[in-house]
């Protein structure tokens, strides 16, 4: 029996995305996971020298998606992974799976750089989210590393997306973002779901979203709102044809998961870089007067994910 850890995101999170990360990679990786003790650690809160001690050896570190990568890991203010510089060395060598960038224009400094040659395993290949997380590491000389996409997308096959409806439902289930506050083009959202279609659901996947859309005045009680569950939310895209509309990008990916007509609209660079990557369906919020007659047209799910690539990682551990 194998002992591994995992660094998760999904523990002591905010937001209900960083689940929908942690549940994927966990069916994906199953053939590993399943028959092993998995000791899972928040990626959120500082981690305890004398637990790290306690665990001991394992047979495998891995550090499982989210945008956690970043280029100043001394801040002290901030940091997606909580790694401070009394801990590191009780860090076994870690394998990226499906790890991001946290933001643009983020350079690297030294200390960053000397950490993650550190704690990143030189052994294994790392799985990052995309081409933009793949080029900073590869500058900061950690070669090992392969663009494989997030893992919720690993399943979103050709045969997969093909079995994804193209023509609207009468239902829609839409997420905001409270932390990417645009309340102009939030209002234009809302007023354009709640003219085409008859049902219109709103998704709480982030602690401070219901509190957000309760400031918009296109927010009325027409809106069925729905717990921030991952349970809850699979729920809905289960029991309805439904389409989902909204900024919050693993809510839609989860909807793709379960073969529902999406539509993600794009506020920041993880988004964006999955659209160029993978032609995953995102439209930049500033052109969300377009989204009236995307809603009205055919929706043709035609996602590219590097099979060669996931396989190729999944084969080291198998």
């Amino acid at each position: 029996m194998k002992k591994i850890k995992l660094y998760s995101p999904g523990i002591s999170s905010l937001n209900v995305g960083d689940e929908i990360i942690v549940d994927s990679i966990k069916k994906e990786m199953n053939f590993l996971f399943d028959d092993s003790l998995c000791i899972e650690l928040s990626t959120h809160t500082p981690l305890s020298r004398f637990y790290m001690k306690a665990i001991g050896e394992v047979d495998y570190s891995f550090v499982c998606g989210s945008n956690l990568l970043m280029g100043n890991m001394n801040n002290l203010l901030f940091r997606q992974w909580d790694i401070r510089p009394s801990i590191y060395k009780f860090i076994n060598p870690c394998i990226l799976i499906g790890v991001g960038w946290w933001q643009y224009n983020n350079d690297m400094n030294l200390y960053t750089k000397l950490l993650y040659k550190k704690i990143l395993s030189n052994k294994y290949l790392h799985s990052v989210r995309d081409s933009y997380t793949e080029k900073k590491l590869k500058d900061a000389g950690i070669k090992n590393v392969i663009n494989t996409g997030c893992a919720t997308m690993w399943s979103l096959t050709k045969e997969h997306c093909s079995k994804i409806p193209q023509e609207k439902a009468n239902k829609v289930i839409f997420t905001l973002t409270d932390y990417r506050p645009d309340e102009l083009n939030d209002n234009i959202l809302i007023k354009i779901l709640k003219k085409n279609y008859d049902e219109v659901f709103y998704w709480v996947q982030g602690s401070g979203d219901l509190d957000y859309i309760k400031k918009l005045k296109e927010f009325d009680k027409t809106i069925k709102i729905i717990s921030p569950s991952l349970r809850k939310y699979d729920e809905v895209l289960e029991k309805y044809e439904i389409d989902y509309i909204g900024t919050r990008l693993h809510g839609g990916i989860r909807a793709l998961q379960k073969q529902r007509r999406t539509v993600i609209i794009g506020v920041d660079n993880r988004a964006e870089e999955k659209k160029k990557d993978f032609n995953l369906p995102v439209i930049s919020r500033n052109n969300i007067e377009k989204l009236d007659n995307i809603i009205n047209s055919n929706i043709v799910t035609d996602i590219n994910i590097n099979l060669e690539n996931i396989e190729k990682f999944k084969n080291q551990f198998k």
